[in-house]
């Protein structure tokens, strides 16, 4: 899996909607009093806080040390750690694993709903939402079409990112043991902050594996073609949208 390279400074400036917009979720997650709960993928910890604000003995892992770094100055009360989502382990079995828009960066899904499954107390619940199919469409279709007609080779090559149907990732779960309680696909159009900026600002901070190997004169050049093609559909009164889908899931471990 190639590893996504954050900007801690452009993710919490220009994009806190990844946290600001997960208040669904996180009713759906409930955290209880005393409950331990991990936050997989806590990125700079805004929702590991959230959860701890709860009551709940909230934990955050993170594979990028720069994100983790950046939480634990955030919150230095909160417990946060380096960890890769598809082999991480616990010291104690959590009463639930919380995670907002991670899943789709790391497409070995099995393994991360194996470490997942071990890490939960029996009854314990899997609580997340991330890219699902069609997620982002009109942007990576527009993207791969401004590569191919400028002739630039890009190292990505195909979508890199995991963006599954219900079927197949609710059949993901049920196959190493969880029983799902909930699954929905839902259009979630996106505002991004900044302005005419927004969709370039998208791009640099998570579709950067598309520029890897490109000048940064080619790489200006790709955004701004990008730009002016996505302009009539996803560009509404001064603010640029996303054209997000999501899936969102509960889970309990049988």
């Amino acid at each position: 899996m190639g590893q996504n390279q954050w900007n801690t400074t452009l993710y919490e400036g220009k994009h806190s909607f990844v946290w600001e917009r997960a208040e669904d979720l996180f009713k759906l997650l409930s955290p209880q009093v005393g409950e331990r709960i991990l936050d997989l993928g806590c990125g700079t910890g805004q929702l590991t806080e959230k959860i701890a604000a709860a009551g709940s003995v909230a934990i955050g892992i993170d594979a990028d040390s720069s994100m983790v770094e950046k939480a634990r100055h955030n919150y230095p009360h909160l417990q946060f750690a380096v960890a890769d989502a598809r082999d991480f382990k616990v010291e104690q079995p959590c009463d639930a694993i919380f995670s907002n828009a991670v899943l789709h960066w790391i497409p070995e899904s099995d393994a991360v709903i194996r470490s997942i499954y071990q890490a939960l107390k029996p009854g314990g619940r899997f609580v997340a939402e991330f890219g699902g199919k069609g997620n982002v469409k009109a942007i990576t279709q527009e993207l791969f079409s401004v590569l191919e007609a400028m002739n630039l080779t890009s190292s990505t090559t195909f979508i890199p990112w995991y963006f599954p149907s219900i079927g197949e990732y609710t059949s993901c779960l049920e196959k190493h043991g969880f029983e799902v309680i909930y699954a929905a696909l839902l259009d979630r159009p996106t505002p991004l902050s900044d302005g005419d900026a927004g969709m370039a600002n998208w791009l640099e901070m998570f579709a950067n594996r598309f520029f890897l190997g490109l000048s940064a004169e080619q790489k200006t050049n790709v955004i701004h073609a990008v730009e002016d093609r996505l302009k009539p559909m996803l560009y509404q009164d001064g603010t640029w949208i996303a054209d997000y889908r999501r899936i969102r899931v509960v889970a309990l471990k049988s």
